[in-house]
């Protein structure tokens, strides 16, 4: 009885384990810098934001709020919104990873998560970018593109990148 559920059971092990191991290590990578601010991926991914913004011709400024963990962006002379540390995404990428490695196949799970981690990280600053544009100009439609647009999109991306992963990687034959 017990023999049917094996390919699931371990299935199922692989995701707890990774998924545990990589919210392990992000909790202790946290954790040795709290005195410090916002966390130096997060202030990566502001600073990176605010680079594109003043490309494409929104002049903006990261003010540092130590004490809160965050950093404010100041857009086209108005603070518009801030970063914290659940903005960079990578709660989302632990995800991603746990589920891919959970259907572990070879060299490939590397390549591909690899792929995914950068298809991710671009458009979680694009998902930032877009928000403060919304921010700065379309006030009004903040809450419902912050609460409900652009976790779309990030969580969204997330779901593409498993079917693809299960459709044309996990579930193809070797000698088909």
């Amino acid at each position: 009885m017990l023999k049917d559920f094996k390919p699931v059971l371990g299935i199922l092990l692989r995701f707890i384990i990774v998924y545990l191991v990589l919210l392990f290590a992000y909790q202790l990578y946290l954790n040795s810098g709290k005195d410090s601010g916002l966390d130096p991926f997060s202030r990566i991914i502001a600073n990176q934001v605010t680079s594109i913004q003043n490309v494409i011709g929104y002049p903006t400024q990261l003010y540092d709020d130590v004490r809160n963990e965050q950093v404010w962006f100041y857009v086209k002379e108005r603070y518009e919104t801030r970063m914290v540390e659940g903005c960079n995404a990578i709660s989302v990428i632990i995800l991603f990873v746990s589920f891919v490695f959970a259907f572990y196949k070879g060299s490939k799970t590397f390549v591909f998560v690899g792929v995914g981690l950068v298809l991710l990280y671009v458009m979680n600053l694009l998902r930032i970018v877009g928000l403060n544009i919304v921010m700065a100009d379309y006030k009004e439609y903040g809450k419902i593109f912050h609460d409900f647009i652009f976790p779309a999109v990030i969580y969204g991306t997330v779901v593409l990148l498993w079917l693809v992963w299960i459709k044309f990687f996990a579930l193809k034959h070797e000698n088909s």
